[in-house]
């Protein structure tokens, strides 16, 4: 009989053990995120509601919308036991909503006894901006001249902040920079290699919700005619460089092969590498008008010449050639074309030793094949002011400069930045007249 009473005992207590063990077992409230939690939306904005809970599990989830007095019920569901994990897509499509703030009120609870059966739960508020509006864009400057190969300069203003700016065009954008002032500046390159009609450029701005509005722009585009050239490789060339191309091209043995890789492949990635140095800018002009041609130097090459390579009477190659090149005397020294900061100051594939100074806006010059360097990535350089000197390192035949310049990583022409009523018409006079 005490041996029952002791079992019986022992069942109750283990009884009392196993219920307040189950009834404490999940004490965890769910666990609860938005994306994106806060910050301008539209009514197509893709909104995720991630729930999780290990415990027992997610056993219900309700979402409310609230702007101002008005509460909107956007969702509720019931899971099935067990369910530990959901991601919900909100849908705000369906309420009509005001501009401007809301709150979205979001309660979850899981499938846990605890609070006496009510389970645990997990109430949050996330507050966001409802927008739905584009932004408007007001075109400040009226008349834009582009010849193919060229640049200009487009001004705007626009009425909210934005997350992206800048003008569009088949593949091609060109960033816009917001100016003391407030308007945008922005420099544009109507490309050498671009078919004519797919030069129609647009300003275009999406805002921090994700709208998105374009403008088309008052322009004339002019039309012109690169040089066709043919550049003879010979043995005697090849010998000279293989000692420093074959660096770049590895596991090639043949001197010719190592130049085709260098001429394509290696160029490339240079292109790649200078795209990459235009995101390195100044957002305002660091230039000081005209751009100063190198003292007293004769040009060797043209910008957008279309060579064709021939070696021993056979087309091997076609490339263009990106600046102008430029000689003097061996080891003359070379200065910077206009003020600026150094982004780029050591060896560079095809250019060799070379310098890229940026202008601001995008706006950047390179100085290539040069024998010694006097000035490092980082320093700030007047125009004229002496950043080394000039020689035949990389893919150059002979002592001299290659001078390029850049917008956002696409080739320009020089003759216009070295042009001082070009550069006052078409740049200065728009910068100016937004301060």
């Amino acid at each position: 009989m005490k041996t029952l009473k002791k079992l019986f005992f022992l069942l109750i207590v283990v009884s009392l053990v196993a219920a307040v063990a189950f009834y404490f077992r999940d004490t965890t409230a769910p666990l609860l995120s938005l994306t994106p939690g806060s910050g301008p939306i539209t009514k197509s904005t893709k909104i995720l509601l991630s729930l999780e809970d290990s415990g027992m599990g997610i056993k219900n989830v309700q979402v409310v919308v609230v702007q101002g007095s008005e509460r909107s019920p956007l969702l509720k569901r019931d899971f099935p036991p067990d369910t530990k994990q959901v991601d919900l897509e909100l849908d705000l499509s369906v309420l009509k909503l005001q501009e401007g703030d809301l709150q979205i009120e979001i309660s979850a609870i899981d499938q846990s006894i605890y609070h006496l059966g009510e389970g645990n739960s997990n109430q949050q508020v996330f507050s966001l901006t409802y927008d739905s509006k584009a932004p408007i864009i007001s075109l400040l400057s009226r008349h834009h001249n582009f010849t193919k190969g060229g640049s200009g300069l487009v001004m705007f203003a626009l009425n909210e902040e934005v997350e992206t700016v800048g003008v569009k065009f088949a593949n091609y954008f060109f960033p816009a920079y917001e100016q003391d002032s407030g308007d945008y500046a922005c420099l544009v390159v109507y490309p050498y290699d671009i078919k004519d009609s797919d030069f129609v450029p647009r300003v275009f701005a999406r805002d921090l919700a994700g709208n998105e509005r374009q403008l088309g722009i008052y322009y004339r585009a002019k039309n012109v005619k690169f040089r066709q050239r043919t550049i003879n490789i010979n043995d005697k060339f090849l010998e000279q460089k293989l000692p420093e191309l074959e660096d770049l091209a590895p596991n090639i043995a043949n001197s010719l092969d190592v130049f085709l890789y260098v001429n394509r492949e290696v160029r490339q990635q240079n292109r790649e590498q200078i795209v990459e140095f235009g995101k390195e800018t100044s957002s305002t002009p660091l230039w000081d008008g005209a751009f100063m041609r190198q003292p007293r130097a004769a040009s060797l090459a043209q910008f957008a010449d279309y060579r064709t390579y021939y070696y021993k009477g056979k087309q091997i190659d076609k490339q263009v050639h990106w600046g102008h090149d430029l000689a003097s005397v061996a080891r003359a020294e070379i200065v910077a074309e206009n003020s600026g900061d150094v982004v780029w100051a050591e060896y560079l594939g095809i250019y060799g030793l070379c310098v890229v100074v940026d202008h601001g806006l995008g706006l950047q010059t390179l100085y290539a094949h040069m024998s010694q360097l006097d000035v490092e990535a980082g320093d700030q350089v007047q125009r004229g002011q002496v950043v080394g000197r000039s020689g035949a390192t990389g893919m150059a035949g002979g002592d001299h400069l290659h001078f390029g310049v850049f917008v956002a990583g696409i080739p320009v022409q020089p003759l216009e930045w070295w042009d001082a009523s070009w550069l006052n018409n078409n740049i200065d006079n728009k910068l100016s007249s937004s301060f």
